[in-house]
């Protein structure tokens, strides 16, 4: 199997060479043999896309369980911070058959090691750039060769982070993939090609996109924390509002960029997390690491986007988010309006029930839902989360696009343009007034919550 290549303008052919520089580390030093750029590639697709994943927390876990039901890909490396958890996700990778797969202590030693076609960065907020950058180094300068980089919601804590992540990625002509589930959730993707299919060529395009996520709070203690996440729960969960209301309101031939962001309007509050009780209980459970009673973000946040459309007519995106929802568990809720239809998705509103009564008393978990918060009662089941989620098909979607050599349907383009929505949304609210997105400036723009010293 040949390694992916680097695309270059005008070549479907080329040799180049290249070298890995040595660093300090118990695992064999790279060398250039085992560095792909140095490799006889083509455009010809990959039989099999090697993964690397840059993170070993929530998320790259429910990554992991997504690609048991992808074809054509490996996930053949694991590199974080903590030696324990890279340990414990390379061999769940293992567990699952999608390896071979080993842990490594650099991102140096993971892609040089010659196993890696393709990266998925899924490491914390606050360090994903940082990472971005050493995978530009590794490919620009010492030759590794990649297929492409795809990146989870939030592409950047703030616009001028997300606009380098772009200029990085492109800058290492690399193809590139914005991971924002929703969009490829099956729900959304069938519910939009329904209404555009039937409603729109009779009675006219959409003009409201409705989106909710609401659940009781994240799990670790660095989404609590503003300067590390960027913010509270706009950023954090907003960013798929905004986006999966974008794509349902384009048109099925439109390029997401044919709407036009015109003005935001928000309100952010700390609801329920401020309060003393719930502050102090935050900060018992992440052993002190979380003080809302000093540094609180906000736990809910709404949201109203105009954008105009390529006829000149203006669509609205309404968005909520919140950390402070007690339900079974996490809920996603979508609207789509028009002239003469309405679409509507709610995923608590499931097929499977349990009801299970007092006298079954378990532990606490989330085997039936995502953030689940309760054991008893009358229990929605969704019975194939990365599924509903869309994770699935997210991940379906980009490795084949980065083992044909294609450009995936969300890429970072999409990814810039989510943080400028959120920047205007943040900066609404800051200021208490409805922002004229033309005549700002929100290059330099970084959230009260985010600048907390």
């Amino acid at each position: 199997m040949m390694a992916a290549a680097v695309k270059i303008a005008g070549s479907d052919q080329f040799n180049l060479t290249g070298t890995c520089s040595r660093v300090d580390s118990p695992l064999p030093a790279p060398s250039p043999a085992n560095c792909a750029w140095g490799k006889a590639m083509t455009k010809a697709p990959l039989e099999t896309l090697r993964i690397g994943f840059i993170g070993s927390g929530f998320i790259a876990r429910f990554h992991l369980q997504a690609m048991t039901a992808v074809r054509n890909c490996q996930v053949t490396g694991i590199y974080s911070t903590t030696p324990s958890k890279r340990e414990a996700t390379a061999a769940l990778a293992n567990d699952l058959s999608l390896g071979p797969c080993r842990a490594y202590d650099s991102i140096e030693h993971m892609l040089c090691s010659g196993v890696i076609d393709a990266v998925w960065i899924l490491s914390t907020n606050d360090t994903r750039l940082e990472a971005m950058r050493e995978i530009h180094r590794l490919v620009t300068r010492e030759g590794v060769a990649l297929a492409g980089v795809a990146c989870e919601k939030p592409l950047g804590r703030t616009l001028p982070e997300a606009r380098e992540m772009l200029e990085l990625v492109q800058g290492a002509g690399l193809y590139h993939g914005y991971l924002e589930n929703q969009l490829f959730a099956g729900a959304t993707r069938r519910g939009k090609e329904i209404v555009w299919r039937r409603a729109v060529p009779l009675t006219g395009r959409p003009y409201l996109a409705r989106a909710t996520e609401e659940h009781s709070g994240p799990h670790e203690p660095w989404f609590w924390q503003g300067e590390r996440q960027g913010g509270g729960v706009l950023l954090d969960m907003m960013c798929h509002s905004v986006e999966v209301a974008r794509f349902l309101l384009t048109g099925p031939d439109e390029t997401r960029d044919s709407l036009r962001l015109k003005s935001a309007n928000a309100t952010v509050a700390t609801l329920k997390w401020g309060r003393a009780g719930y502050a102090e209980k935050l900060r018992q459970s992440t052993d002190g690491a979380v003080d809302f009673a000093q540094r609180p973000v906000e736990d809910f946040a709404r949201g109203i986007l105009v954008y105009e459309d390529l006829q000149g007519d203006e669509v609205i995106v309404e968005v909520t988010t919140s950390w402070a929802y007690v339900g079974p568990g996490l809920r996603i809720s979508l609207e789509l309006l028009g002239p003469e239809y309405t679409m509507s998705f709610d995923s608590l509103a499931t097929g499977l029930k349990v009801f299970l009564s007092r006298n079954v008393a378990g532990a606490s978990g989330e085997d039936l839902v995502e953030k689940q918060n309760a054991e008893q009662g009358l229990m929605p089941v969704l019975e194939d989360e990365v599924g509903t989620y869309g994770y699935a098909e997210e991940n379906r979607h980009m490795v084949e696009a980065f083992r044909k050599g294609e450009t995936p349907m969300e890429t970072f383009d999409d990814g810039v343009a989510v943080i400028a929505a959120l920047m205007a949304l943040y900066l609404s609210a800051e200021s208490s007034r409805t922002v004229d997105v033309a005549s700002e400036d929100l290059s330099g723009f970084v959230p009260a919550v985010a600048r907390q010293g």
